[in-house]
Order: structure tokens, then C-alpha cells, then sequence
């Protein structure tokens, strides 16, 4: 499973990002996590970059919302009645798995 961070540069809520993504990948094994830095509208949108930080799991933005477009500007996060720099680490969790099983039932 590739694992891709996308921010602007110095994105305030990456440290967060990666502590979770950290805490939800704990102990599993086949995930290469890469970090990029998106610095133009246009390679945000070539890339899918939703807001900083995208997460995007075998390049899918599992947390995209419709009508969503590609940008710049920071992101955030619902989680209940708040909103957070980065998901949760159950959501990510979450997303995780529910990419890992549909992809590996596209396989078969």
C-alpha cells in the first residue's frame, strides 16, 4: 500500500498528520509513506490535493468530499462536532482498511 502526504510547504498541521498516520499504520507491514510538497495550483490538481494535508491512500483521497476541488488552502478535518487539522486516528484506520479490502477484492 502506498501512502502519499501532500501539504503545502510548511503546513502547520503535518506534524499531527504524520503522529497519526504513525499510530494508525502501528504494526503493519508493506506501506511505503512518501511526503510531497505541492507548491502550484496546477500540480494540486494534477495530483488530487484536496487542501493541506491530503492524504491520499494508493491515490485515493479517502477523505474527499463531493464537490471538493483541488487547492491550496489548509484543510480540515470534521471529527463529531470539531474540526482538526488532520483525521482521526480511528478514520484513518478506517479508510485504511476500507481501501486495503476494496482494492484487494478488485484484484480477484
Amino acid at each position: 500500500m502506498d501512502v502519499t502526504v501532500l501539504t503545502v510547504p510548511d503546513c502547520p498541521s503535518l506534524p499531527l498528520v504524520q503522529e497519526r498516520l504513525a499510530e494508525a499504520l502501528s504494526g503493519q507491514s508493506r506501506i511505503h509513506i512518501t511526503h510531497q510538497v505541492v507548491t502550484d495550483h496546477g500540480q494540486a490538481e494534477a495530483l488530487g490535493m484536496n487542501g493541506s494535508p491530503t492524504i491520499l491512500v494508493n491515490g485515493v483521497d479517502p477523505f474527499a468530499e463531493p464537490g471538493q476541488t483541488p487547492g491550496l488552502a489548509c484543510r480540515l478535518y470534521r471529527q463529531d462536532s470539531k474540526l482538526s487539522g488532520a483525521p482521526s486516528v480511528a478514520e484513518l484506520r478506517a479508510a485504511l482498511a476500507e481501501l486495503t479490502s476494496a482494492s484487494g477484492a478488485a484484484g480477484t
